[in-house]
């Protein structure tokens, strides 16, 4: 496999965001970078996860709080993006490769007790790492995304980006994020957001992420995710929080998926947050971490 690492010099001086980097090796020699801020040694631990085509800066305005409640919080970037490395062929992601990668990360940490907020794929591939090792987990978190079995026929609004995201050339990841944030974004923001695509080289994964969302009830990973859902989420006692922005078209709807299937979701104090949109980090990312906080002070 070939892959290739974001010029250092391309994360310089972004707004907001002055985390230190951290970096794990994993197979055929790819970093993950990952931001791990609060104390190491709290016995509470925040896995953020992002989703397409943005990265551990999504949750800039939360990181800095959840750490100075108190708590572990690593955000990972996933393979293909940020400052994590990126296979060169689109060929090279898969759903279940996206999965491996992210797994043997998670074991590196070897975190406990951990509460995961997952948005867009960070929802897919998070809601699978808990599947994989439900002990590892304490409480969940869920905004603005679901575990697709293709059984379901999906969003207009999101067979729309899937078409668009197949047949576009030059990713254009600012007009993505601006897109599918309710709030207007700096032009530093949003060249923050472009910063791990010098150029179209780096955007295989970015491009066919979409393509990966099961769609079809024969999908590679339908299967396995309908095993987990039967497994595991139907049967999870421990707390869920559905956190769905109010203006996301794509995801609209899926909390009360989880609200009606998920056992640990009755009596949590689920919202609907207002002037959220897709990437509602960006739009209402001090709140959210509010609303995890007092989720764990209230489920501890």
């Amino acid at each position: 496999m070939n892959y290739i690492d974001t010029p250092e010099e391309r994360f310089d001086n972004l707004p907001g965001y002055n985390f230190t980097p951290n970096f794990v090796t994993i197979a055929h020699g790819m970093k993950v970078h990952y931001v791990d801020e609060g104390p190491k040694d709290a016995k509470e631990t925040i896995l953020l996860m992002h989703g397409e085509p943005s990265w551990s800066f999504l949750y800039r305005k939360m990181i800095t709080p959840l750490a100075a409640a108190g708590y572990r919080v690593l955000a990972p970037d996933l393979i293909g993006f940020g400052r994590s490395s990126k296979p060169t062929e689109q060929s090279d992601y898969t759903y279940a490769s996206h999965l491996a990668w992210m797994q043997e990360w998670i074991d590196q940490m070897d975190a406990q007790g951990i509460t995961l907020f997952c948005q867009d794929w960070g929802g897919l591939i998070g809601l699978r790492l808990v599947a994989n090792d439900p002990d590892r987990f304490a409480r969940i978190a869920v905004s603005n995304t679901g575990l697709p079995t293709g059984d379901r026929t999906p969003s207009e609004a999101f067979l729309k980006w899937q078409a668009f995201s197949q047949k576009v050339e030059t990713f254009p990841t600012e007009f993505v994020i601006q897109g599918a944030t309710h709030v207007e974004l700096t032009d530093d923001v949003l060249k923050a957001y472009s910063a791990p695509f010098p150029n179209e080289d780096y955007t295989a994964g970015a491009k066919i992420f979409p393509a990966l969302v099961p769609t079809t009830s024969d999908d590679p990973e339908s299967e396995n995710n309908r095993q987990a859902w039967k497994n595991i989420f139907m049967k999870w006692t421990k707390p869920l929080i559905t956190l769905f922005g109010d203006n996301d078209p794509v995801t609209k709807g899926g909390d009360k998926v989880f609200q009606k299937l998920v056992p640990g979701a009755k009596g949590q104090a689920h919202k609907i947050i207002e002037g959220g949109g897709h990437f509602i980090q960006e739009d209402q990312g001090p709140l959210l971490a509010e609303h995890i906080i007092s989720f764990i002070k209230a489920n501890s």
